[in-house]
């Protein structure tokens, strides 16, 4: 799989990103602070239900999320680019999502302010 921050989604309803201008799918951006990292984002994101690292490179990880019941795996792709995270996070599987992606963002948001990573 490529990285995909920088893409916006496509028209299914299961997908979420800052790079999205699009009401439905976008997310606000993710200001860094000065002290943000690859590996405490990383730290962060693994805080998140059913998380695990797919990729980790210069910069960019790929968390992998799986469903608890179904096992769905829904893809959690995060880029440092200056003082900026993209954030992209989509569902592998079928149409909508019934939100999960954008909550898994917003959750995600909530665990790097409480790391001091994001603003």
């Amino acid at each position: 799989m490529t990285d995909r921050t920088s893409s916006p989604c496509g028209d299914k309803p299961n997908c979420v990103s800052t790079q999205d201008e699009r009401e439905k799918h976008q997310l606000a951006p993710f200001t860094l602070t000065s002290h943000a990292s690859i590996d405490a984002i990383e730290n962060a994101a693994l805080q998140l239900p059913g998380a695990k690292t797919a990729v980790k490179e210069e910069g960019y990880l790929r968390i992998e999320c799986t469903s608890k019941i179904m096992r769905f795996v829904d893809d959690l792709e995060l880029r440092i680019e200056g003082n900026t995270l993209l954030v992209r996070s989509e569902s592998r599987t079928g149409y909508s999502d019934f939100g999960v992606n954008r909550k898994r963002a917003e959750q995600l948001r909530a665990l790097l302010r409480s790391a001091e990573q994001v603003q």
